[in-house]
């Protein structure tokens, strides 16, 4: 009985021991799995990206687009609440209630005064529909209204009068006419505004270009800096063991030593304009700080040759520029017919209808009668010393200011598209002059390895190769990037697709809804 005993505490103990170790390993799997989750919050990924897909981003996601996005969204509803001024309005305007219980003067025939008592309660409504004249500047409107008055006391009673319908007419006359002036004016405004938002998406890609470009060059220029590293580190061991053959001088060995501590140094100078200029290009496109960027150079560009005169008619026919000439000649001219309108002011006043009155709402819409009224308003300045006249003058003036600024820019406008245009067409040749020449130094440098290690050049020579190998390829770069510039600056100055010969457009009903 005790050996019996005995064993199932033995095996009792190993279950228990068992089982201890299944909880701690469990305990150290779920410990493990929490730290890496941890982790993964920190863990950067890279991310390959090519010219047009940084360009889609900066399009969606960039604070300029947006920007662009809102300041269209302005202009769209400042011009749908013109259109609204030119559609009736139905309003009403009432008061419910008018409550008076106070002493007011009264006079009597004998012409004097004595005070009385009043004590009422009121209730009043109007319902018209309101329309602006667009073509004489003058308002018409169709009414209807409803008016009680109740005495409160021991003398109450109550009536009722209603304005079944009236027509009423107010127009100035010799004013200027504004509703006029604005139909000319904002839908020029608003042409402005739609050709200026797509001019603002072709300007953040422009800017995206730029950040591209100076990431890519970051890159191209840390890949180098840490190849001419290599190349040193490596050229010295051999220097070192050359000299104790006795095969270079002292001079150059020390020269190797410079050069290897040089490319140290510039491996960590690329390092930090490279995080600089990632972390620009992130910001600018919104994306996660976790993302590095790894930009794609783009392996080709349109072959497209531009004509001057092409790019100029485009430029004056689509840009916003030419929709703001336009509307800032009318706003000149309006000014001056304002100031011109001022100089008197005549205001007409007409209503026909028919009103009726009784102590009972429905009687009060009977036995109407005819309610006429013909106001006529005039302000006729006698003297007011030349203050009108010299309003007229000054705006006149200003128009003349307006249009001698607007040839101005107009001449540098049409100098700026003829440089831009040559420098365009010329930059397709510079770029592949440095695209030979970057092949053609990579080339000479890689020679020149392999001649100094055989003790036939001299460091010197060396040292221009390699220069001379980092210049081209930067060069190469910048006149690559200086291309794609020129070739979306043409197009937000034309809002033309140069590669598929059609017009840029938007969809700007879809785009306001955003």
């Amino acid at each position: 009985m005790l050996a019996r005993s005995l064993s199932v505490v033995g095996q009792k103990t190993k279950l228990y021991g068992t089982m201890k170790k299944n909880i701690l390993l469990a305990a150290c799997c779920l410990c493990v799995q929490a730290f890496t989750f941890a982790q993964n919050d920190t863990l950067t990924y890279t991310r390959d990206i090519t010219l047009s897909e940084a360009i889609a981003l900066a399009r969606v996601q960039s604070v300029d687009a947006a920007v662009a996005l809102n300041e269209l969204k302005t202009a769209y509803w400042e011009y749908r609440t013109f259109r609204a001024d030119l559609l009736p309005e139905v309003n009403f305007t009432g008061t419910l209630p008018s409550y008076n219980k106070s002493y007011s003067s009264y006079q009597n025939s004998d012409g004097s005064y004595t005070f009385v008592r009043n004590n009422s309660l009121g209730l009043s409504g109007q319902v018209s529909i309101d329309q602006n004249i667009w073509l004489t500047g003058g308002t018409l409107s169709l009414t209807t209204s409803l008016d009680y008055i109740k005495q409160l006391g021991s003398d109450s009673f109550h009536q009722f009068m209603s304005v079944p319908v009236s027509l009423q007419l107010t127009q100035p006359i010799f004013g200027v006419n504004t509703l006029k002036w604005n139909r000319r004016i904002e839908p020029v405004r608003y042409a402005e505004a739609k050709a200026a938002f797509i001019t603002a998406t072709e300007e953040v890609t422009m800017t995206t270009i730029t950040y591209f470009f100076n990431l890519l060059l970051s890159k191209e220029t840390l890949a180098t800096a840490r190849q001419n590293k290599e190349n040193a580190d490596r050229l010295y061991e051999v220097a070192i063991a050359k000299r104790k053959m006795g095969q270079i001088s002292e001079n150059d060995l020390l020269q190797l030593k410079l050069n290897a501590l040089q490319g140290e140094a510039d491996v960590t100078e690329a390092e930090s304009n490279l995080n600089a200029n990632m972390f620009q290009l992130r910001s600018f496109l919104g994306v996660s700080e976790q993302e590095v960027l790894n930009p794609v150079l783009p392996e080709s560009v349109p072959d497209i040759n531009i004509g001057y005169k092409d790019v100029l008619n485009k430029a004056l026919e689509r840009n916003s520029f030419a929709q703001n000439i336009r509307r800032r000649q009318l706003e000149a001219d309006y000014e001056v017919a304002t100031a011109k309108g001022n100089l008197r002011s005549i205001n007409l006043t007409a209503s026909i209808g028919y009103s009726g009155q009784n102590n009972t709402f429905k009687s009060a819409y009977h036995n109407l009668l005819n309610n006429q009224v013909v106001q006529v308003g005039f302000t006729i300045p006698i003297l007011d010393w030349g203050k009108r006249r010299g309003q007229v003058k000054v705006a006149k003036s200003n128009r003349d200011v307006v249009m001698s600024q607007i040839r101005q820019e107009q001449m540098e406008f049409n100098q700026n598209i003829f440089l831009l245009v040559e420098n365009y067409n010329n930059q397709a040749q510079q770029l592949r002059i440095a695209e030979e020449a970057d092949r053609i130094a990579e080339k000479r440098y890689q020679t020149s390895v392999e001649t100094f290690m055989i003790g036939k050049i001299s460091t010197l020579d060396l040292n221009d190769a390699q220069n001379s190998k980092d210049e081209a390829r930067q060069t190469h770069i910048s006149e690559l990037y200086y291309f794609w510039y020129y070739f979306y600056q043409l197009r937000s100055l034309t809002l033309w697709d140069f590669e598929r010969n059609t017009e840029l457009e938007v969809d700007f009903e879809d785009v306001v809804r955003r």
